[in-house]
């Protein structure tokens, strides 16, 4: 689950744009929207869009996006327990 946290770490900094983010910046249970990284709805549909490219996963309900990326570690379960590449 490390090695995964990191990849997701590094991909959002790269999908996102976020040039003076370094992996070991990112608290991987802070919030990704709000006070922790500050995320907006744009950068929702980012994560949308990498989680489909990238583990084959494509979330039918824009609520449950909520869900899913409240934090890294929560973002990584789900990518654990539903990826399909």
């Amino acid at each position: 689950m490390d090695e995964l946290i990191l990849k997701l770490k590094n991909e959002i900094i790269a999908v996102l744009n976020l040039e003076d983010v370094k992996p070991e910046d990112i608290d991987e249970n802070a919030p990704l929207f709000g006070e922790g990284l500050g995320l907006d709805s744009i950068d929702a549909l980012e994560l949308i869009v990498l989680m489909e490219k990238e583990y084959g996963i494509k979330l039918n309900d824009p609520n449950q996006g909520k869900d899913v990326f409240k934090s890294i570690t929560i973002m990584a379960e789900f990518i654990t327990a539903n990826r399909t590449k």
